[in-house]
């Protein structure tokens, strides 16, 4: 919320990347949201999220539409950080506003339809055959189809990406040093990027590999609830918890200059301070 507000409240918006960060933080606060929902309904009733009940349809799809909506604005920010980084070098495109809410309209859009998918009919409330132990009542081949492509595409893009940026640095300072120029702006920024790409991949890591693999043990476990509890619903507990830490470390990441964005909450409190004395006076 912090995030969202400082980016609405000052003028960051007109930039590019900061639409995208705004969506991040935006994607970030469903997951958050959605998870609090399904919180609450494990505490009121803790079998309809082992079992399955019409009653978790909505917070479910709510839950998966939100963390799609992430990986793709994870994915746009990697291609953009690239495109903006490489586009003296091979390409003169530029990444202007429009496409950045474009993207923005697009990823909501696909995230909306694919999670959405068990709300219009994919799911395994009348079927028992292929129904999720661990997401009842989704079906296993839903959640196959949604977790394997979309978790593949946020390990590789982001790594093609980062990768690209880093390589493309190295090149300019390479050629810097051929000329005989300084070349400490382009080190340290391959520094910041090399760290930043890690703590992506890492955070990314620690977050979606544990659902994925829950996702994997679902297809082919073949026993019923009551054989897996409770230990596997820990698990899943677990990798909700993790998916949630996610949603606190991509302020952290991708914001990335706590003083600045604690400068623009000073700037906005004595804004407000001035205006408030000037309509005493």
């Amino acid at each position: 919320c912090t995030v969202i507000f400082t980016r609405l409240a000052t003028r960051d918006l007109h930039k590019p990347i900061s639409i995208l960060f705004c969506n991040l933080a935006v994607s970030d606060l469903f997951t958050s949201f959605s998870g609090f929902w399904i919180s609450m309904l494990f505490i009121t009733n803790p079998d309809i999220t082992i079992f399955g009940s019409q009653d978790m349809l909505a917070p479910y799809s709510l839950y998966t539409t939100s963390i799609l909506s992430t990986i793709y604005n994870l994915v746009s920010i990697g291609i953009e950080r690239y495109l903006a980084v490489a586009k003296s070098m091979r390409t003169r495109f530029r990444v202007a506003r429009n496409h950045s809410m474009a993207v923005v309209f697009i990823s909501w859009v696909l995230a909306f339809f694919l999670g959405c998918l068990p709300l219009m009919g994919w799911n395994c409330l009348q079927a028992e055959r292929s129904i999720s132990v661990l997401y009842s009542p989704f079906c296993v081949d839903y959640l196959v189809f949604i977790t394997l492509p979309n978790v593949v595409v946020a390990f590789l893009v982001p790594l093609f990406t980062y990768l690209r940026i880093i390589i493309v640095l190295r090149k300019r300072k390479l050629r810097m040093q051929a000329c005989g120029q300084a070349t400490g702006t382009y080190k340290s920024a391959e520094t910041q990027v090399a760290r930043t790409s890690i703590s992506i991949w890492l955070l990314a890591l620690v977050s979606y590999a544990p659902f994925s693999a829950g996702v994997i043990f679902d297809a082919t476990n073949q026993r019923c609830h009551t054989d897996l509890y409770p230990g596997v619903y820990i698990f899943r507990n677990c990798t909700a918890m993790l998916i949630t830490i996610t949603c606190l470390g991509n302020p952290l990441l991708y914001t990335l200059r706590l003083r600045e964005l604690g400068a623009k909450l000073k700037a906005l409190r004595c804004l407000s301070a001035n205006r408030v004395r000037a309509c005493a006076i």
